[in-house]
């Protein structure tokens, strides 16, 4: 636990409970309904392993670290409600920010009042987490949780990992969608079940993403001053403080998350984005390449899910995923499934594959956005083609 004077720098209990008490209830189901709907939900995810790895040709075993071959370690699949996908992210915050958190404690001691700000500084950054968290918890579908702690079922030596699917949230975007409820929740689950086959089958992904993540983290300016310069022009920025030609200059407006960057942070961020977006155009991919064999109206919730995906929320809602830099998230991950798609119609799955040799093979954010560039780096060039 990282804190200053007894005081803990984040106070996640805070953030869990501030988390918990705002957000959204789910939708009514009786006791009933929840029970089959959480069974249904592990049936789908058990089923989808199989036509996943199937369809991505990912089954090939893993290399012990003793050299001999192993199947890829069996991590646990949780349906969880609202709150108990806040538990989980936040112990996973836990583990990602402890070495900035112990880094920030070193520099806090020779701030002037480092005391008083380590005091009531848990405590709003708790109140701050817990507010993210809580609008968070009502949109996420699924998540591949990387970086959970080990589970004792692993061998000694296995990172941690689980599948994580929010049961209210399914429920509430099937119902919004109007689409046949058990299509929905197996199409979900395709998606989810994808993210799993990738770190279970590709063994350096997790260590890599975490070394990414870290050195970002890394590059953090803990000094005070320049981190309320940087969050001053953020505000400006969202409030209408530039003018409309600053603003279209740098493609209508940064989010905080981008503006207070380092320069070495953005190009760790540039590796960092290229490698979510193959990761979620892949799983979109490959949801769609196997949705037809076993989801009869596949059709009608791509659609469907595309135009919510697309339209958004409320002007609320609109404006929060802007601050967060979510849109453009969301159209890296558009960017990532027309990476998939046109290297896979180029060279096929296999040679698409290639893709997780190394960290040298991953695509860069250039590539992303011009396969044939990935192609030729890393398949002409390694086949001695001109």
């Amino acid at each position: 636990m990282t804190s200053i004077g007894g005081a803990e720098m984040v106070d996640w209990n805070l953030a869990v409970s501030t988390a918990t008490r705002f957000v959204k209830p789910g939708p009514e189901v009786s006791r009933e309904e929840a029970r089959a709907i959480v069974a249904e939900l592990r049936r789908h995810a058990k089923s989808s392993e199989e036509h996943v790895r199937a369809f991505t040709r990912m089954a090939q075993p893993v290399e012990a670290p003793d050299g001999r071959e192993s199947a890829p370690p069996d991590t646990p699949v949780l349906v969880v409600d609202r709150p108990g996908w806040i538990r989980a992210n936040v112990a996973g915050f836990r583990a990602v920010l402890k070495p900035l958190l112990e880094k920030m404690e070193e520099r806090r001691s020779s701030v002037p009042g480092g005391a008083v700000l380590g005091a009531v500084g848990g405590k709003v950054t708790g109140v701050e987490l817990g507010m993210l968290l809580s609008f968070l918890a009502s949109r996420v579908l699924g998540q591949y949780e990387t970086f959970a702690p080990a589970s004792r079922d692993l061998p000694a030596g296995a990172k941690g990992g689980r599948l994580l699917l929010v049961a209210p949230n399914i429920v509430h975007v099937e119902r919004e969608l109007e689409v046949d409820p058990h299509d929905f929740r197996l199409w979900v689950c395709l998606h989810e079940e994808t993210h799993r086959t990738q770190f279970t089958a590709v063994p350096w992904l997790r260590d890599h993403i975490e070394g990414e993540i870290q050195s970002f983290l890394g590059e953090t300016e803990i000094d005070p001053g320049t981190l309320l310069e940087r969050l001053r022009e953020a505000v400006q920025s969202l409030t209408g403080g530039r003018s409309d030609a600053d603003a279209e200059q740098d493609g209508g407006g940064r989010s905080i998350v981008d503006l207070v960057q380092t320069p070495a942070q953005r190009e760790i961020l540039g590796r960092l984005t290229a490698v979510m977006s193959l990761l979620e155009g892949h799983a979109d991919y490959v949801m769609d390449g196997v949705g037809p064999q076993v989801v009869p109206s596949v059709a009608e919730i791509r659609e469907k899910f595309q135009k919510r995906r697309a339209t958004g929320a409320g002007r609320l809602d609109q404006a929060l995923r802007k601050l967060l830099g979510l849109d453009a998230k969301l159209r890296q991950y558009r960017d990532g499934e027309r990476f998939v798609r046109a290297v896979v119609d180029e060279v096929g799955m296999d040679g698409f594959n290639r893709v997780w040799t190394s960290p040298n093979t991953l695509p860069t954010k250039q590539e992303i956005a011009k396969p044939a560039d990935w192609v030729a780096r890393v398949h002409r060039k390694a086949d001695g083609a001109p």
